[in-house]
């Protein structure tokens, strides 16, 4: 019995350091290809490769810089995205199993049927064997052409990961109609996702003017829906100064663009538009399987649904609003029950560069006990711009910022399988 026992234990260490080294970083792959390093620079631009990476069975339908270059001179960002997506298959095909189809003709789903954007099967892909031996690929749109078709096999990890070259980009008519974020009213957005508080909160208090800043470089909003301000234990926001409102409502952004599937990648704390040199007001994340929530300490708020996704900014819609420790780590009393969210009285903006001092009776209080109030919580960072916001992603971190990136993620899955394997050969030796 005890040896079967560590039989099954060793075939079991055996299986998982198989399945940790058997994980994929897709640009890492592609960065030994220069004939495709357009293609691999979009698949970071856009964050597509981080919903990739996240997939444990993919092919991907690789570019050449010239075709690149022809499909993306005229699109933005976020209609390159899609483009890349409908190259992305959720399927394992190699050379061999696209020239043995069943009846010769196959559809599979994409990365762009899963965004939810696709209507009816416009996000599946007809792969189909024609006539001297080609292999094309085209939308499922009725009257779609064969306009893509395989070239080459590039890279394969069986049965996860497969690399192909095709001869130019899948396309169907309204692919490339994804909304924008410059032509965009924000607060019209947010009204019509159900966030009509918050966005009133940020008109009022003059934080939108913060994220219309932050739009150009990098920008991911968690709004709270109108649910999350009528919530019982929600903290009384009335008693927050202006200061500490414009804080908490900078706490809800991120100045970076980090799509859902992005947001699964991050590991420790990440700042914030409130965050300050100290590490004051970041947030963490939590992922497990496909749901997303946000960490601020004092409680989690899931990642309900995304309103905008236009790269360089995203716009997430939050069952609960984010109450950021520094301010409500003392447990705040919860607003009066015949005080609705709605009648929070609008916040005029914080003159930049000042912000109200604690009384000495507060500090001392802290001291003794934890406070009961937002009131008598520690004075809200100046309320700067992003330009002078500490949190500020420079652009000229990008290319370091991608470069950790990439060696952190191939580091990790290098470790884990290397410390599976050790578990492997000792229970192999106490098998033995």
């Amino acid at each position: 019995m005890a040896a079967t026992h560590r039989r099954v234990l060793f075939l079991l260490a055996v299986s998982l350091a198989v399945a940790v080294v058997s994980s994929h970083n897709i640009t890492d792959i592609l960065d030994g290809y220069p004939e495709y390093s357009l293609y691999n620079s979009y698949l970071s631009q856009t964050k597509v490769c981080d919903e990739i990476n996240s997939r444990s069975t993919v092919t991907c339908l690789v570019l050449t810089n010239g075709a690149m270059s022809s499909l993306v001179s005229n699109l933005s960002l976020a209609d390159i995205k899609n483009a890349l997506r409908l190259l992305t298959l959720l399927d394992y095909y190699d050379t061999k199993k696209l020239h043995s189809l069943s009846d010769g003709s196959e559809l599979t789903t994409t990365l762009y049927q899963t965004t939810g954007d696709a209507s009816g099967n416009m996000g599946h892909v007809n792969i189909t064997n024609l006539r001297g031996g080609k292999v094309g690929f085209a939308s499922a749109a009725p009257g779609s052409k064969f306009q893509a078709t395989y070239t080459k096999s590039v890279k394969q990890e069986p049965y996860n990961l497969s690399v192909l070259e095709v001869s130019d980009p899948i396309t169907f008519p309204g692919l490339f109609n994804s909304p924008s974020a410059a032509s965009t009213n924000l607060t019209a957005l947010l009204e019509k996702a159900g966030c009509k508080q918050f966005a009133r909160l940020i008109v009022s208090s003059g934080v939108i003017k913060m994220y219309q800043a932050a739009m150009d470089k990098g920008l991911t909003l968690f709004a709270p829906n109108d649910d999350a301000f009528n919530a019982k234990d929600l903290p009384d926001l009335s008693k927050l100064t202006s200061a500490e409102l414009v804080t908490l409502l900078q706490y809800h952004a991120l100045p970076e663009y980090a799509p859902k599937a992005s947001l699964k990648t991050i590991k420790g704390s990440i700042q914030t538009l409130a965050s300050t040199g100290a590490g004051k007001y970041d947030l963490s994340v939590v992922a497990k399987g496909d749901d997303v929530s946000m960490d601020t300490g004092v409680d989690k708020s899931r990642v309900a649904s995304t309103v905008l996704d236009d790269t360089p900014t995203v716009i997430h819609t939050v069952d609960s609003v984010l109450l950021p420790r520094e301010l409500f780590g003392g447990a705040p009393s919860p607003a009066p029950a015949a005080g609705p969210a709605s009648d929070v009285p609008a916040a005029s903006p914080a003159p930049e560069g000042s912000s109200p001092a604690p009384s000495p009776k507060a500090a001392a209080g802290k001291k003794k006990k934890k406070a009961k109030s937002p009131s008598h919580s520690p004075p809200a960072p100046p309320a700067d711009t992003p330009d002078n916001s500490p949190a500020e992603s420079p652009a000229g971190d990008e290319v370091a910022d991608k470069s950790v990136k990439k060696s952190g993620a191939t580091a990790v899955a290098t470790s884990a399988a290397a410390a599976v394997a050790s578990a492997a050969a000792l229970l192999a030796a106490s098998f033995l």
